[in-house]
């Protein structure tokens, strides 16, 4: 059982005198509403509103988030109304509230196609309204996945399927690490019995050894870096999360002997540039494995994550992989949008943050949410064309690829050189010709890899969209701006 202290104590924010009493009032009101009230696994209904607002406050979010997440159910399972909340505590936390309590009603399994549809594309619309709606669901999800075993089993597969296929991807497009692999792991024991119970197995025999392993790696790297006098923040030793490991099972016929990065090693240093002379410190004392260093912190994740990742063979000959970053990557990777929100206006001052607890997320950081709404313009009611593109531009991996002059271009994994091209700009996708990937020509249809640079090479003197590249390309912006301009000149 947790108490609102827990909820207090864990926030992120240094909050203040007048935000605690804003945090205690929510309390108390959801308290008294839901007196009396259980939930199936017997518990009272206030350890979920205190659980919702708990991970809210531990991802960075601010007073007002918190007490919309404790009153998240109120309006919806108790007499008070939307309109006593909005008296109360003001109207921006009675719409988040509300826009809560509306994300409740849409059930994404176990519905008509149709019905599916329309409930997924308010989902992702809701995001554009306010990310902080979402936020507050993804909390609520993780605290309803952990009490899951109180339902009955067709509930859980429902629920479970939902949180992989749906809750899962949004909080890793949000850059939330930590709820994605909570969410995942939840959802796995339950939809895969059998393979979570294997990786379990493979996991509990490794652990004793690991610990052990690491333990003396740390101890080894901590003396390295205190020797250059590199600051360490904090080092620990981490291993697989279950999900992730069975997904990299999969690519390796099941066999973990594959698997190079089953336990690691994370440094959190203070500065950029302590990154790199870390990993120089690490490889100087350790052999590298060869196309297994990653550079996330030049060319991030298109969430947002940065870090670098080295396999390196340790002195018993195991592989371990080190990560090393900052603490604001740290917690930027953990927290995700949450932290950039943060991290943002600790630059202006918590004062003035405090008094604007509204202010927005950076522009870059909700790019895709915007476009979300600017898909449900230009497909009007087409729900099945809707969640195609969200199926390839939101739920699939992307790639990075580079401009001529080193631009990053952020693509869904598959996408092809006209896809590409119009991401750049529509006029340079309408008026493709061929294209060129790290110096050699390709076809239209080419697959592009991650990090490769391309060039599109133009016609300066007609614009010829095909038909045919609706065959191939994979973007919804694409495939919106080839058919916009085949609408205006009469070729469909």
């Amino acid at each position: 059982m947790i108490t609102i202290e827990d909820v207090i104590k864990n926030a992120k924010l240094n909050i203040d005198a007048r935000r605690e009493a804003l945090i205690r009032s929510a309390y108390q009101t959801a308290l008294s509403a839901h007196a009396g009230q259980k939930r199936k696994s017997g518990e009272d209904y206030i350890q979920h509103s205190l659980h919702t607002a708990l991970n809210l406050a531990k991802i960075g979010m601010g007073s007002k988030t918190i007490s919309a997440g404790l009153l998240h159910d109120v309006p919806e399972d108790t007499q008070v109304t939307s309109e006593e909340i909005e008296k109360k505590f003001g109207s921006e936390i009675a719409k988040m509230v509300d826009g809560v309590t509306k994300l409740g009603k849409i059930k994404l399994r176990g519905t008509k196609e149709e019905n599916y549809l329309e409930n997924l594309r308010k989902m992702f619309l809701a995001m554009a309204e306010d990310i902080r709606v979402v936020l507050i669901k993804l909390a609520d999800r993780l605290h309803n996945m952990e009490t899951l075993e109180s339902l009955p089993p067709e509930k859980q597969e429902r629920i479970a399927r939902e949180t992989l296929e749906v809750f899962a991807p949004i909080a890793n497009r949000l850059g939330i690490g930590e709820v994605k692999v909570r969410l995942e792991d939840l959802a796995f024991k339950f939809l895969d019995k059998e393979n979570y119970q294997y990786v379990s197995e493979i996991l509990a025999e490794e652990k004793e050894e690991m610990k052990k392993y690491i333990d003396i790696m740390i101890a080894d790297i901590r003396k390295e870096l205190t020797k250059e006098k590199i600051t360490v923040l904090d080092i620990y030793g981490r291993s697989k999360h279950f999900y992730s490991l069975f997904q990299k099972l999969k690519k390796h016929d099941m066999n973990i002997d594959k698997i190079y990065d089953l336990a690691g090693i994370r440094i959190i240093v203070p500065e950029i540039v302590n990154c790199y002379e870390t990993l120089g410190i690490v490889h100087k004392k350790y052999r590298p494995l060869v196309g297994r260093i990653k550079d996330y912190i030049s060319l991030p994740k298109p969430n947002g994550y940065q870090s670098i990742h080295t396999t390196i063979f340790g002195p018993a000959g195991n592989f371990l992989e080190i990560q090393i970053r900052t603490k604001q990557m740290h917690d930027e990777a953990e927290f995700g949008i949450a932290a950039h929100w943060i991290y943002s206006e600790k630059k202006k001052g918590f004062r003035n943050f405090f008094f604007r607890e509204k202010a927005k997320v950076p522009e870059k950081e909700i790019a895709w949410v915007k476009q979300l709404r600017e898909w449900q313009n230009e497909l009007g009611k087409d729900d099945k064309e809707l969640i195609e593109s969200l199926k390839i531009d939101f739920f699939k991996n992307h790639i990075f690829a580079f401009t001529p002059q080193g631009d990053i271009i952020d693509l869904p994994e598959e996408s092809t050189p006209i896809d590409f091209a119009y991401k750049v700009h529509s006029e340079i996708g309408h008026r493709a010709m061929s294209a060129r990937v790290n110096g050699k020509m390709v076809p239209l249809d080419y697959k592009i890899k991650n990090g490769e640079v391309i060039e599109i090479i133009t016609s300066r003197d007609h614009k010829n969209p095909s038909r045919g590249w609706l065959n191939f390309v994979k973007t919804s912006a694409a495939k919106s701006h080839i058919k916009k301009f085949m609408k205006k000149e009469g070729m469909i």
